[in-house]
């Protein structure tokens, strides 16, 4: 494998593994404890994942973007018997990641090498019960996966009552951030964000993970979870969230744009 694209083994745990793209740290796996989510936004998109349905019920979820298929393997472990299909264009990736970090035995997690916007199109209606967005292209969210027509269809996929989650990135103005946030309030009567203030309010570059649903999302849950992480940040939803956006138009197909580039001190984020 090119070095723009590997697994850098833990000094310190050999079996936890940092998936590495252009020196940027983009999913961490850990082999001997698959619930183990090392990345704060993942942990974030973890509490949604245990609010989503009574602990250990099995789910329907689509994984938009594999990554290291970190946050199927927590899935697997929290919630036995899950049905999960992961979408990824890099077949680099997909190859890497059987070859060297292998799901644990019994865990199966359908892989399909295609693009998070043409699996949404040809998924049937009603057929997943979350969806998790999680993709880049290098170190960047693509615009394409931001748009209020993409995000429709993302919504005739899930079933009533289901959730959306995403994971985006931003810095400075939020011109990225805040037509996305107002796309998914186009499409979801209910949406709410997990971030830190300093990253909400452009001071620095870092993750914002937006959760959405037609129902009621578990705002409390969540709340307290976000409060009581090792890194606590603020959950962000109804009037609060409107004037954040303040009038940011929704982003489109012919709108959107892709995530600005992290700062180049920046390896993980």
């Amino acid at each position: 494998m090119p070095d723009a694209l590997r697994f850098d083994r833990d000094p310190g745990r050999p079996n936890l593994l940092h998936l590495v793209y252009d020196e940027v740290v983009q999913a961490t796996v850990d082999l001997d404890d698959p619930s183990y989510l090392d990345a704060e936004y993942m942990q974030r998109i973890a509490y949604l994942v245990d609010a989503a349905a009574e602990p250990k019920r099995p789910l329907r979820v689509l994984h938009l973007g594999a990554g290291g298929l970190a946050m199927a393997r927590y899935v697997a472990a929290t919630r036995p018997g899950s049905y999960q299909q992961a979408v990824e264009t890099n077949e680099e990736l997909i190859e890497l990641v059987r070859a060297e970090a292998p799901l644990p035995r019994g865990v199966k997690v359908k892989i399909r090498r295609t693009d998070a916007r043409e699996a949404i199109e040809s998924a049937p209606d009603a057929s997943y019960e979350l969806i998790i967005t999680d993709v880049y292209d290098g170190a960047r969210v693509p615009a394409h996966v931001t748009s209020t027509e993409f995000l429709h269809g993302a919504n005739r996929v899930l079933r009533p009552g289901g959730h959306y989650a995403v994971n985006l990135c931003d810095g400075g103005q939020m011109k990225f951030l805040k037509p996305a946030l107002a796309a998914m309030q186009e499409v979801w009567p209910q949406v709410a964000v997990m971030a830190e203030p300093a990253v909400l309010r452009g001071r620095r570059f870092g993750n914002v993970v937006a959760a959405a649903s037609g129902a009621e999302l578990p705002i409390a849950q969540l709340r307290r979870r976000c409060a009581g992480a090792a890194f606590p940040c603020r959950v962000v939803e109804g009037t609060e969230l409107r004037e954040y956006i303040a009038g940011a138009p929704p982003a489109t197909d012919a709108t959107a744009i892709k995530s600005p580039p992290p700062p180049k001190s920046l390896r993980s984020f």
